[in-house]
């Protein structure tokens, strides 16, 4: 049994979402972590209730609220899935606050967001990830590994996405995750590369371009695959979600990995030794 001092105060930022609830299950399943902070968007109807309610687990004493300054004070780390906005603005008030680490799986951001989340990042400990899956950040090890190997000239990488209904950006964080090692493999810019989308009549593909595609629909947690394919043969890395609480779990782990690591920015595969 965990001593009560050893226990770590975990917050969640977006405490309504999919993934907030699924986090907040996962943190009443893992006696080395404790909720202790439950942040919703400033106009959610819920304010001021159990947190546990979304979650759809008996009362747990944490409220509720939209209060990212006075959360910060009562955890030790803030797990975010939020917004890009939020994100950013926890990891900036952090500096003055009890809570120094954040644990962020938020995707869409643009790029001027996403230098603002890293800038802040230097001054607190800040651990990003597109996917908290062990299976996916293995995934993101084999497909830098293949793209090292094959030759860009000869070898066409394209990522394939699909997701729920209610997904909102695309590419999805993952698939970023995917085409950036695809692209460290090759040691070029995924930025210099990629190609988010092909409509109508253009021209041929590009040696060394990483196409991405994406497909919404019903209920899907997560489907991503990165099809290698040359003139003679294709292949093709794949991972299926069956359960979002994979994610959540991965967070937690991070979480609780995170806690006590100095200031700087970190990803999954730090957690995993990868």
């Amino acid at each position: 049994m965990s001593d009560e001092r050893d226990i770590i105060d975990i917050g969640v930022l977006g405490a309504e979402g999919r993934m907030g609830g699924a986090i907040i299950r996962a943190l009443w399943a893992e006696p080395r972590a404790r909720l202790s902070v439950a942040i919703t968007a400033p106009g959610s109807k819920n304010l001021g209730q159990d947190a546990s309610g979304p979650a759809g687990l008996s009362p747990c004493g944490v409220n509720l609220s939209s209060d990212i300054r006075q959360g910060l004070e009562q955890c030790d780390v803030m797990i975010d899935f939020s917004s890009p906005q939020a994100a950013i603005d926890a990891a900036l008030t952090m500096h003055e606050t009890r809570c120094h680490t954040l644990i962020t799986g938020t995707t869409g951001y643009t790029e001027t967001e996403e230098k603002a989340l890293l800038a802040a990042g230097e001054s607190i400990t800040l651990l990003k990830s597109g996917n908290f899956s062990l299976g996916v950040n293995m995934l993101e090890a084999l497909v830098e590994m293949a793209a090292a190997r094959l030759p860009a000239k000869d070898w066409d990488v394209e990522v394939l996405e699909m997701h729920h209904k209610h997904k909102v950006d695309a590419p999805s964080g993952t698939a970023l995750m995917l085409g950036e090692a695809a692209a460290k493999g090759r040691g070029v810019k995924l930025s210099d590369k990629q190609v988010l989308s092909r409509e109508g009549w253009g021209e041929p593909r590009s040696p060394g371009q990483i196409g991405f595609a994406a497909l919404r629909g019903g209920g899907v947690i997560g489907q991503h695959s990165v099809h290698m394919a040359s003139e003679l043969e294709m292949i093709t890395l794949s991972h299926e979600a069956f359960d979002r609480s994979v994610f959540a779990t991965g967070a937690v782990v991070a979480a609780i990995w995170a806690h006590d690591k100095p200031k700087g920015v970190y990803n999954m595969r730090d957690v995993l030794g990868l």
